[in-house]
């Protein structure tokens, strides 16, 4: 697959990934990661990403936070080098990839 038409794919899914009420979510996933991580119940996004980007398994196009069974957990939507579309779920405490489930 040329990197133009995987560019395309990922775009388009990355449209299709964010409904109407979008932004609001990710601004209110934004202040809840935030406040953990200054309670310490989670590490930054940032730090998350460092130690996790490599065991992906592709490229990042959307991210959640939220709280699942008593600890917050990081998903992220992958896309693949193959085009499939994967949310990856990732303990925020530790960087545990905890879950893989392909779309």
């Amino acid at each position: 697959m040329s990197k133009t038409r995987r560019d395309m794919i990922v775009l388009g899914l990355a449209a299709a990934l964010l409904p109407s009420g979008a932004l609001a979510d990710r601004e209110r996933d934004s202040d809840q990661a935030r406040r953990a991580v200054e309670r310490g119940e989670a590490l930054a996004l940032s730090d998350i990403l460092d130690r996790v980007r490599s065991d992906l398994g592709g490229e990042v196009v959307g991210m959640s936070f939220e709280r699942k069974r008593d600890r917050w957990i990081y998903e992220f939507k992958v896309i693949d080098p193959a085009g499939q579309l994967w949310e990856v779920y990732v303990d925020a405490a530790t960087a545990a990839i905890l879950k893989r489930e392909g779309h």
